[in-house]
């Protein structure tokens, strides 16, 4: 069998092209044209010795073959880039501190926090798990170096929008026990305390939509809201971010709920131009974000 050294570019398109939906928006933002992604696709392909993409509508669809080669592709873009900021900041040392949003605690910990830990030994992460009033507070304080958290109504000196993402409704995975459903009742809704931006834009879109609603179940632990909605207490409202696999989104049409709005994804800096261990590790960030 041949050996085959795939083009990294090309799988670079091909990927970001997949995630975007759109591979005119991957060419936008890879920063080439989009007949010069057209050709990387082309060359993939040629490549792979198979067809990656057919067409569905108007758009491209992934064929199983590039259901295979996309999940490949994630592997070696991420290995690739992982090699080339360890490369690039050999010997690196330092402390950064870094707050999340528990959203992404159980995720980005063991992962990007992880492959940053083995990449450079030297630098120490001091990472703290809390809300964004907290998360943004430390950061005006000067308490935190880098923070991930959802756009509020809070801001900082230096904070860029990393994404957009959509609010669900979200339940547990057994539709059969969706006992409030038929709405005998107001709907039972599962939050976090307050103040908490989730709960306010989900109460304000039931009281726009004339749905009466009741607080079921409240906690200061994401944790515990996951549980109380995959025991069948109630509904929330949040990201896919972080959602366990014994709970399910809730089309809003077919369940009679209101349309919900995206929601900022902002990373926080402390300094304007941060220190090369506090950069790299923001990077780190947002690439495990955007992949």
């Amino acid at each position: 069998m041949r050996r085959v050294n795939f083009d990294l570019d090309a799988v670079r398109s091909f990927a970001v092209g997949i995630q975007l939906g759109s591979f005119a928006k991957a060419a936008d933002r890879l920063g080439r044209s989009t007949s010069a992604v057209s050709t990387q696709l082309k060359k993939l392909e040629e490549q792979a010795g198979i067809k990656l993409l057919r067409k569905s509508g108007r758009g491209m669809a992934l064929t199983d073959a590039g259901e295979v080669m996309l999940a490949y592709a994630r592997r070696i873009l991420e290995l690739n880039d992982e090699a080339a900021m360890a490369v690039g900041a050999t010997g690196l040392e330092g402390a950064v501190r870094l707050g999340l949003q528990e959203d992404f605690g159980e995720h980005l910990l063991p992962d990007v926090l992880g492959r940053f830990a083995r990449s450079h030994p030297g630098v120490r992460i001091e990472a703290k798990v809390a809300r964004n009033a907290e998360l943004v507070s430390d950061m005006i304080g000067g308490r935190l170096d880098l923070a991930l958290a959802w756009q509020g109504t809070q801001s900082t000196p230096h904070m860029d929008e990393v994404g957009r993402y959509q609010l669900e409704w979200i339940g547990r995975a057994d539709a059969s026990a969706d006992s409030w459903r038929d709405r005998v009742g107001p709907l039972p809704l599962v939050a976090f305390d307050a103040p908490c931006l989730m709960r306010t834009i989900a109460t304000e879109a039931l009281d726009h939509a004339g749905i009466a609603w009741r607080l079921a179940f409240t906690s200061h632990s994401l944790g515990a809201v996951w549980a109380a909605v995959a025991a069948g207490l109630g509904v929330t409202v949040r990201t896919r971010f972080g959602m366990r696999d014994n709970l399910r989104t809730l089309p809003p049409a077919e369940y009679g709920l209101p349309a919900l709005q995206t929601v900022g994804l902002v990373l926080h800096r402390l300094e304007a131009e941060p220190e090369q261990t506090c950069a790299l590790l923001a990077a780190y960030l947002r690439e495990s974000i955007l992949a």
